[in-house]
């Protein structure tokens, strides 16, 4: 799997709280979430990911609160990956639950600039900067982390190997 895209970069300590606040926990409609997505920390978002789709951050990114409806605003704002030095651990859980990939390598993070164009090679590990030309190395997911992710989330998954099954 693939994915070609320009970065939309924030910082450290990207809390569940500034992905999506709290006033909006009452719903679970993706489309409304998507809507709110990081209005508290960059209220030019919603701009921002019609252009571009990847998001790079630095350390704890996702931290806070363990509600799902932060990974799922992400993933439903149109956004194709996340790169950061590092995730809070049940966000990351969260993301890979749903279907949004998530790459840690701390010289992707500390090296690419807002607007950067990338390409991302989740087979073989690979972080490409078009517009700046340098490469990152990172671990590949397992072929099952990265079937899960293309199905488009656990339920997905389980679901094609219900119905594969039957």
């Amino acid at each position: 799997m693939k994915i070609r895209d320009s970065a939309i970069r924030y910082g450290n300590n990207v809390d569940t709280d500034v992905i999506i606040p709290a006033r909006y926990l009452n719903t679970t409609n993706e489309k409304e979430l998507a809507l709110h997505c990081f209005e508290d920390l960059d209220k030019d978002f919603t701009e921002k990911v019609k252009e571009r789709k990847i998001i790079i951050a630095g350390e704890n990114f996702g931290c806070g609160s363990s509600r799902e409806h932060a990974p799922l605003s992400i993933k439903a704002s149109g956004v194709k990956l996340i790169i950061a030095k590092s995730f809070a651990r049940i966000f990351f859980r969260n993301a890979i639950n749903i279907g949004l990939p998530l790459i840690i390598s701390s010289e992707a993070s500390e090296n690419i600039k807002d607007g950067d164009l990338l390409e991302v090679d989740f087979d073989n590990g690979i972080i490409k900067n078009l517009t700046s030309g340098e490469v990152f190395k990172t671990n590949p997911y397992p072929e099952f982390i990265q079937n899960l992710i293309g199905k488009g989330g656990y339920v997905n998954y389980v679901k094609s190997r219900f119905e594969r099954e039957a």
